[in-house]
């Protein structure tokens, strides 16, 4: 059997990479990180070499309700130089044990892809991918995206928060322009800008997710209330006493409670509306 461990068990970033460990961090912290398990690169290289179902996968789809994000967490990823944004995949509702096992393997594909090899040769990154997964319950947000602790435009000492309907994948690929909100670091809301959130993205009960067309007048409508704007000022805070300045961290509310995806350093490669 190939096992999982709960992600706040998950201490060691050789063996778990960054993202399982910071998350793993952050439920110690009390932080509202929805729960989940990680498998470390040994197990992530064991299962993609097996190629088949290992029997534990069903426990652990339904330890998370049945949904899963599946993550990756290499070694030496979200570092402050070499962010690997947008080369290693995210699967959103794997919904089966063969469904997990498949999200696995890609994310693991993703990681030795061309693009991705090309990427850390040109980031002088000597070695072989070292790739650990994280799989998380998957939060049916209705609104979701990405906030900065620092404005990445203009280098403000300001939190520059993004926004959209659906989960927060349409902020993060760019499938949408979400709404923009600036916050002072003592919660004052300095500028409120609505986007065009036509197109939103939810779980699909089959599966993976589906794209939904938002109508006039919702499409052009703000997305976050004053109250959610102070619950993401008061993570931020929280956050930035947990892991420094600089942050960039992914959101979700699910009805009205909010959830934290991720939280790692702003890099060069953070700009809003990232592809």
């Amino acid at each position: 059997m190939i096992c999982a461990v709960p992600l706040i068990a998950a201490d060691d970033e050789s063996r778990f990479g960054g993202k399982a460990v910071s998350l793993g961090r952050s439920i110690q912290a009390g932080l509202p990180v929805p729960p989940g398990f990680a498998f470390d690169v040994h197990a992530v290289d064991a299962l993609a070499a097996k190629g088949a179902a290992d029997e534990n996968l069903a426990d652990l789809l339904g330890a998370v309700g049945g949904r899963a994000a599946v993550r990756s967490s290499a070694v030496g990823e979200d570092a402050r130089d070499a962010s690997f944004a947008g080369q290693h995949l995210t699967i959103l509702n794997a919904a089966s044990s063969a469904g997990l096992l498949h999200a696995i393997v890609e994310v693991w594909r993703s990681a030795h892809s061309a693009s991705a090899l090309l990427y850390r040769e040109r980031m002088g990154i000597a070695g072989t991918p070292r790739i650990a997964v994280v799989i998380q319950h998957l939060v049916d947000a209705g609104a979701a995206g990405v906030l900065f602790t620092r404005n990445p435009a203009s280098g403000a000492r300001e939190i520059l928060i993004e926004a959209a309907w659906g989960l927060g994948e349409s902020v993060v690929s760019g499938a949408v322009v979400p709404d923009s909100y600036r916050i002072s670091l003592d919660g004052q809301v300095l500028e409120r800008a609505a986007g065009i959130k036509d197109v939103e993205l939810r779980i699909s009960p089959h599966g993976g997710t589906v794209e939904i067309a938002v109508e006039a007048p919702r499409a052009y409508a703000l997305v976050l209330q004053d109250s959610q704007l102070e619950r993401l000022h008061a993570l931020t805070l929280r956050c930035e006493a947990i892991f420094g300045e600089d942050l960039d961290i992914e959101w979700a509310f699910e009805d009205d409670v909010l959830y934290m995806l991720q939280c790692r350093a702003i890099t060069s490669a953070a700009a809003p509306s990232r592809a």
